[in-house]
This record gives structure tokens, C-alpha cells and sequence, in this order.
């Protein structure tokens, strides 16, 4: 692709650039990180959590471990059986009913977020739409009152702005990430302790009662799921959003199709995450010696699964870097594999369908600005459009 698109990347991830990394697996031994790369690879460490555990942070620094305290309910650094028991209560909540009546608000609130535009013939996509929409679907899900708003968005805008950041002072800024994170859990926390005495109609009181043989969450599991829900769904939905605006754009020829044939719109989405997932990679830990790819891993070392290059893998993809909006099947990895599927997966892909069909239906000539170029995150972990003019007529 040579349109639009000029995502920042660096030699970790050059199949960006439609390059291969010359080898499926690779130790890095500057780092002593195992890099995976092929699909089946990927698939192979993801379907297997006694070997590779999520738990990676237990071989990290103690300066730079989360306490328990911020981590127990956080089910994407857990392992079975405890993750299994989590997210089977958790999805006595999360239910697809529950997802299901989201349809009217989720179109309600995309209709008002373009309506404050309406009178432009351009906007910055991200900041006002891809970015509050999804915060404001997840925010409202949980019961966040109205009036909490501005304030949970300005919270979430420094999440996703983290990344950047990180690169330049880690320590600093994981400090500054665990406080915003306790900011979060005490919100949630005094909020849950609300639900449970005077529970309303909301994702967080559901949370809070959720019962499976017995058990119920506990209120740092309410807290930390609460958090984990609010910024992976959002940072997944607005990159996905602004993503699949971005590849719609640098393929004219399948972005009419698209806009022709709106029964394609799942596929755009499903094809623009496979092309660039908003979280490049998972982190995995070895429990012990194992191999891959003909390759002998030690107990005790993290490995890199770098779903971007798994998603371009020729063997498995035919034409692996061009867009094809009806590629099936379209076994990608950016919603994850396994026990660790994206929970979340069914809202984001009702938000895209949504928001995109209304976009689309409001702005039929809508493109990006020729004049303002689109940035991005400058993080080798993300794939995501940091600001994206757009021309709306």
C-alpha cells in the first residue's frame, strides 16, 4: 500500500512495509526475548496456556510489577483455572443479550456525535468520533453518570496516549500508570459498593451480583475487570474505527464495493484488523522447556507473539497483504485465541458495524484530507491512527 497509510514502525515489524521477517521463529538474544511470528506458531502458543503463561510480569523487575491488588480480575494476565472461573462468572454479566440491546443507544450516539459536525465540511475522525464512541458505549454500559463524563474521557485520552510516551521514560511512566489506574479503581470501587446497596440496570451491578456455583466476584475483581473492559475495549474499538477508515481510503476500488455492498461492511472490519491489529502483540511466559517451530525455549522465557505478522502469514493467506473485504475464511489473530478470545469481541464489532454504516450513509464522499496527513502511535505493541483529518464532502 503506498496511499494514505505510512504506519510508524521500526525492524520489529517490518511486514508493514509487506516485508517478512526472515524467520517464523527468532530469539532475540540482545533482549532474550523468543519473537514468534508464523500464524501456526502463534496459534500454537496461544492454544496452550500450561506452557505459555499470560503471567508474564512475574519475570519482570519487582519495580516494575503490578501489585495483586491490580491485577486480580485483570483476566488477561491470568491462566487457567482461575481465568476459566473469572470469566464464566464475568460472563453471567457480559451476556449477549446484554450486547444485543446496544444497538439502538450505540446508532443513537453515533447519529449525535456526527450531528455536531454537521455544519463542517471536514473533522478530525479520531478525536471526534472513532475516540468518544466507543468510551462513551462502555461508560454508559457501566452506569458512569453523565456528569462523570468529560472526566472519564479526558482519563481514557491519557491511556491511549501512554504509549507514546512510555517510549521515552518507562519508569516514569509506569508510575503515572499505576496511579491513573488506582484513580480508576477507586472510582469504580466506590461506585460498586453503591450497586451493592441500591443496584440499577447497568454492566457494574450486574458485575456485582454475578453468581456461578456460589461464587461472586470480589470487589477488586469488580474493579479491575471494570478497568480492563474500559481501556482495552475502547483503544481496540476507536483503532479498529479509524483503521479500517484509513485502509477503506488507500483502496478506492474496494471502498466502493464496500459502500455499494453493505453486507461487506463485517468484512472490511475483519480484513482491516487482520491488515493492522490494534495490539500488535501478546506477551507470553514459558512454565517450562518446550519447543516451537524447531526451535528449543527454556523454562522462564517471554515470548513475543506478534499477531501483525501472523495475520500476513502466505501460507495461510493467500495475497496476505492486499485488502479484500470478502477474504473467507479470514482466520486472523487480532481478537486472540483460545481461553483468551477477546471477551469484548461482540461489542466492538457491533460499534464498527454500526458507526461505519452511518458514516458511510452520511458522508458518502468522505476521504481523508490530502492536505493534513494522518499520524499514529508511535509504539511497535499498537497499530493505531492518532489523528485522521477527514474531508466530509
Amino acid at each position: 500500500m503506498t496511499g494514505a497509510i505510512s504506519f510508524d514502525t521500526n525492524e520489529l515489524h517490518v511486514w508493514i512495509r509487506g516485508e517478512r521477517p526472515q524467520a517464523r521463529v527468532w530469539f532475540d538474544e540482545d533482549t532474550g526475548i523468543q519473537h514468534v511470528y508464523g500464524h501456526r506458531e502463534a496459534m500454537e502458543v496461544m492454544g496452550d496456556p500450561v506452557t505459555f503463561s499470560s503471567d508474564f510480569q512475574r519475570l519482570f523487575p519487582t519495580k516494575f510489577k503490578f501489585g495483586k491488588d491490580l491485577t486480580d480480575g485483570n483476566m488477561v494476565r491470568m491462566d487457567p483455572p482461575e481465568h476459566s472461573k473469572l470469566r464464566k462468572i464475568v460472563s453471567h454479566a457480559f451476556t449477549p443479550r446484554v450486547i444485543a440491546d446496544l444497538e439502538p443507544r450505540i446508532a443513537a450516539l453515533t447519529n449525535e456525535l456526527l450531528d455536531e459536525v454537521a455544519e463542517h465540511d471536514r473533522m478530525e475522525l479520531v478525536d471526534r468520533f472513532a475516540y468518544p464512541l466507543p468510551v462513551i458505549v462502555i461508560a454508559e454500559l457501566l452506569g458512569v453518570p453523565a456528569s462523570d463524563r468529560a472526566w472519564f474521557k479526558q482519563l481514557m485520552r491519557t491511556e491511549l496516549e501512554s504509549a507514546r510516551d512510555a517510549l521515552v521514560d518507562f519508569e516514569s511512566e509506569l508510575e503515572r500508570r499505576i496511579a491513573d489506574i488506582r484513580q480508576i479503581r477507586a472510582y469504580f470501587a466506590e461506585h460498586a459498593a453503591e450497586r451493592r446497596r441500591a443496584p440499577r440496570a447497568d454492566l457494574l451491578t450486574r458485575l456485582v451480583e454475578a453468581e456461578v456455583d456460589g461464587e461472586r466476584l470480589s470487589d477488586d475483581q469488580v474493579v479491575n475487570f471494570a478497568n480492563l473492559l474500559l481501556i482495552a475495549g475502547h483503544i481496540t474499538t476507536t483503532s479498529m474505527l479509524g483503521n479500517t477508515v484509513l485502509v477503506l481510503d488507500d483502496n478506492p476500488a474496494q471502498a466502493a464495493r464496500v459502500r455499494a455492498d453493505r453486507t461487506l461492511v463485517p468484512g472490511a472490519i475483519e480484513e482491516s484488523l487482520r491488515l493492522y491489529p490494534p495490539f500488535q502483540r501478546i506477551l507470553r511466559t514459558t512454565m517450562r522447556d518446550t519447543e516451537i517451530g524447531g526451535h528449543r525455549i527454556p523454562r522462564d522465557r517471554l515470548v513475543s507473539v506478534w499477531l501483525g505478522a501472523a495475520n500476513r502469514d502466505e501460507s495461510v493467506f493467500s495475497d496476505p497483504h492486499v485488502f479484500e473485504p470478502a477474504r473467507d475464511p479470514n482466520p486472523h489473530l487480532a481478537w486472540g485465541r483460545g481461553v483468551h478470545f477477546c471477551l469484548g469481541t461482540p461489542l466492538s464489532r457491533l460499534e464498527g458495524r454500526i458507526a461505519l454504516n452511518i458514516l458511510f450513509d452520511r458522508y458518502p464522499k468522505l476521504r481523508t484530507d490530502p492536505q493534513r496527513r494522518p499520524t499514529f502511535l508511535p509504539s511497535p505493541d499498537f497499530t493505531s491512527v492518532r489523528e485522521l483529518p477527514v474531508l466530509l464532502r
